[in-house]
């Protein structure tokens, strides 16, 4: 008798709230607090990796996941809650209708208690619509950065998880499009002003890639990117099937069904180079970026059983597993060629006042230090984005890095004379 009273309750509720949005639960209503984990898992579309989503819900220590999505029901929740063997307190499915239903009290409650958050797919811009600018996502960005939860999404749920989106409120858009007219109103594109992930800035995300010949579009997005902000840009893309999870570290682990089926994640950055930008990205002309054929630097993974490989996305150059090609473009046409590591982490010193200053610890965890027997003129320290980090050097020379997430970093002491470059690494403190 108590499980069909709480039965007829539940469907109650839903009733009450279809207008808005609607939910479904799969397992406890009472919530949990486990000890959750940080990570991020991208899918690139079709039916989900398996193997990817045990890593995902095994980050939620048996809490709660919540799905959001804009259409559809409740497909996830079975799939999650008792098909792949991980031991979970409960899944809600939240179909969401409009910004009111993604800013309802009850449905943020819900999403700042989960310990796993899944966007599913559908239309991106139904989410970009209901979420930005709201409460919703200023829930799901102290999710992921205070409380910090494991997010996850599949083809318009990854879409909107770099910090630059496309965001599809034209409609979709295919690479001809794009590479013809980089300003086409299709080519909708919104920067940094949305979801913040680690590991994600200055970068924009793309599926079902090159099933749906998508390499175009996306190198057309790292163009205007550029052309728009100025910073180099960065991109992550996945076939159908295939998935990316991103470790706290940094570390992006690619799972697929390769070599039975042609799945593989795609790592893109702007080359880094001192004229790294597009040389034309104007309305109404085909794209030029051609840069002496190494505009692009991409590595190629395949998803493999048990997602042994992959790509540091802490400095963007180290990876197991995968192949280096070159991407640019010329008047329109976009072209891929073998291609070797840019080596973008191995940043030359120009001075010879390499005995002179120093810098340790390396790797450090929450404080640096300069040595040094020359007067400062300025010290700066990037990520490996290339964004400035603001740092105060105190009086004993020691920097206080206790707010900086774990990765690398780049720590730049200009004297009078003479530049040094460091490259540092960040441990997570214990």
């Amino acid at each position: 008798m108590k499980r069909i009273l709480l039965l007829v309750a539940l469907s109650f509720s839903t009733l009450i709230f279809a207008q808005d949005y609607t939910e479904y639960i799969t397992g406890s209503t009472t919530d949990v607090n486990t000890n959750h984990q940080p990570g991020i898992c991208l899918m690139g579309g079709s039916s989900e990796n398996d193997e990817a989503m045990v890593w995902f819900l095994n980050k939620a220590d048996g809490g709660d996941v919540v799905v959001l999505r804009a259409s559809g029901d409740d497909g996830y929740n079975n799939y999650f809650y008792s098909e792949l063997g991980v031991t979970l307190n409960s899944v809600t499915t939240l179909v969401i209708n409009n910004t009111d239903g993604a800013t309802d009290p009850y449905v943020l409650q819900k999403v700042a208690n989960a310990e796993a958050i899944w966007v599913a797919g559908g239309d991106q811009w139904d989410y970009v619509s209901y979420f930005k600018d709201n409460a919703m996502e200023t829930t799901l960005n102290e999710y992921i950065n205070i409380k910090h939860g494991v997010i996850g999404g599949t083809s318009a749920g990854m879409a909107i998880m770099g910090s630059t989106y496309f965001t599809a409120q034209y409609g979709t858009l295919e690479s001809n499009v794009a590479l013809s007219n980089p300003y086409h109103p299709r080519v909708a594109l919104g920067y940094n002003d949305f979801l913040e992930l680690p590991f994600m800035q200055n970068l924009i995300t793309d599926t079902h890639f090159t099933d749906r010949d998508r390499q175009g579009r996306i190198s057309v997005f790292l163009a205007r990117f550029i052309q728009d902000n100025g910073p180099r840009s960065f991109g992550i893309a996945c076939n159908d099937y295939t998935a990316v999870c991103v470790e706290p570290d940094g570390k992006a682990f690619v799972y697929g069904e390769y070599p039975d089926y042609p799945e593989y994640a795609y790592f893109l950055q702007a080359n880094c180079v001192t004229e790294y930008a597009p040389e034309v990205v104007v309305a109404g002309t085909p794209v030029t970026w051609n840069r002496n054929g190494e505009a692009i630097k991409v590595y190629k993974v395949p998803g493999t059983y048990g997602g042994p490989n992959y790509f540091d996305l802490s400095d963007w150059e180290t990876g197991t597993g995968g192949s280096w090609e070159n991407w640019f473009i010329e008047n329109g046409t976009l072209s891929m060629e073998a291609g070797e590591n840019p080596n973008c982490g191995q940043l030359a010193i120009t001075n010879n006042d390499t005995d002179l200053i120093g810098v340790y610890p390396n790797p450090f965890t929450d404080e640096l230090f300069i040595e040094s027997k020359l007067p400062l003129k300025d010290v700066g320290l990037f990520d490996v984005l290339g964004c400035e980090i603001k740092v105060e050097v105190q009086d004993n020379f020691k920097i206080e890095t206790t707010t900086l997430s774990a990765g690398t970093y780049i720590l730049k002491i200009q004297t009078e004379k003479s530049q040094q470059t460091f490259k540092l690494i960040k441990n997570s403190l214990n």
